[in-house]
């Protein structure tokens, strides 16, 4: 799957690297001579999940530091999800333009590199298994023209939007009667283009007093068939009830709105 870049240009000017490339078979991986270009503090979406419902479109930045004892000329960088590159069945962003590369100007072997690319989940989330951990492929051009690729120099989430809705009833309620709270989890089906239940997942029920700010856990509650939740608990005082979903390794957080339960 992966596909080299050639370098169509590379200025350097002032310290500043930028290269403008386009993908070509004439590089091969495997011919690739290796150097010691050494990729480190490579942040995707400033360290933030990268959260798609089922049209999202988002803007991701990319940032990483390349060395090489003989300065960098070039470098690129891109996501993928699979097994291995070859089989890698998603890279973002589709095509692969090099990152903008400043040469430090204390440290001329080393630069800070930075891509921006956008994401949009109609397109590119093809299937509900590409959520999960992606990794970050980094390469480089030294100045020499030495090559070194890195199929893993760092790793990112990419997590399918999630929701959840509460109700509770009856309201208004007698003080020490029963309040029954029902809501529903649900995430983004990126292969039904809907949003459809999330089952056998423990989900918080909260609740806040009237004139407070802070949400108290009173039980967890594991989500049923189609995500469906339901529980039952003792009016006490006025006050909001909500649910919360802490989230997954695939699919993000989630939190309902307060529904407000006046108690008499």
């Amino acid at each position: 799957m992966r596909i080299r870049p050639a370098v169509a240009a590379v200025s350097l000017a002032a310290g500043a690297l930028s290269a403008s490339v386009t993908p070509a078979a004439a590089h091969a991986a495997d011919g690739a001579t290796p150097s010691d270009t050494v990729f480190s503090d490579v942040v995707v979406n400033g360290g933030k999940d990268i959260v798609l419902g089922l049209t999202t479109k988002k803007t991701v930045t990319l940032t990483w530091t390349a060395t090489d004892p003989d300065g960098v000329a070039a470098s690129w960088a891109y996501l993928w999800h699979g097994p291995n590159t070859d089989d890698a069945d998603g890279i973002l962003p589709r095509h692969w333009p090099a990152g903008t590369c400043t040469a430090s100007p204390t440290d001329p072997t080393t630069s800070a590199c930075r891509l921006t690319f956008g994401v949009d989940a109609a397109k590119d989330m093809t299937h509900n298994g590409l959520a999960g951990t992606w990794k970050v492929l980094a390469e480089a051009q030294d100045t020499t023209d030495d090559w070194t690729d890195a199929d893993v120099a760092g790793t990112a989430l990419v997590k399918r939007y999630a929701k959840v809705t509460v109700n509770a009833s009856p309201e208004p309620v007698k003080k020490g009667r029963t309040i029954t709270v029902t809501g529903r989890l649900t995430r983004a089906n990126w292969e039904s283009d809907t949003y459809t239940g999330y089952q056998s997942r423990p989900v918080e029920l909260q609740f806040r007093k009237k004139g407070s700010n802070t949400y108290t856990t009173l039980k967890t509650v594991t989500t049923g068939s189609g995500g469906s939740l339901k529980t039952t608990t003792k009016a006490v005082t006025d006050g909001y009830f909500r649910f919360v979903f802490a989230g997954t390794t695939t699919t993000a957080p989630a939190t309902a709105a307060g529904d407000f339960v006046d108690v008499r």
